[in-house]
């Protein structure tokens, strides 16, 4: 049983995904995790359009590994970038799956969009 001062405290991420969206109460712990993965996906994304951009004609850039996170919790929740396929940051997709016992649900939603609903996230944690 936890003590009466450790409190684990949830909040609803939403994602607005392409056709709908879906909300998650998540720790913000769990959040910033995955703020950090979209961090590094985009650094690897900012790698690969730098070595295009001053890669040789006819020669190719050094690939970048894909990037994955993965959260289990009451719900598995994953997200999964290939930063070799997008041109840049701003064109980038995740691969997001969310799933439990009883439900999966696998979309694409883009990177700026996912980013944008952490940050709403965040505007609604207590600091």
């Amino acid at each position: 049983m936890p003590s009466p001062t450790t409190v684990l405290t949830s909040y609803p991420l939403q994602l607005d995904l392409p056709a709908g969206s879906l909300s998650l109460s998540l720790p913000p712990e769990t959040v910033q995790n995955i703020k950090t993965a979209l961090a590094q996906i985009t650094e690897a994304l900012k790698v690969v359009a730098q070595q295009t951009s001053t890669t040789e004609r006819g020669s190719r850039p050094r690939p970048q590994r894909p990037i994955e996170y993965q959260h289990t919790g009451q719900v598995f929740l994953e997200i999964f970038c290939n930063p070799n396929i997008w041109p840049t940051p701003f064109a980038a997709k995740i691969l997001l799956s969310v799933r439990d016992d009883r439900l999966r649900i696998s979309s694409e939603i883009e990177l700026v969009r996912l980013n944008e609903c952490i940050d709403r996230y965040f505007e609604q944690v207590p600091d």
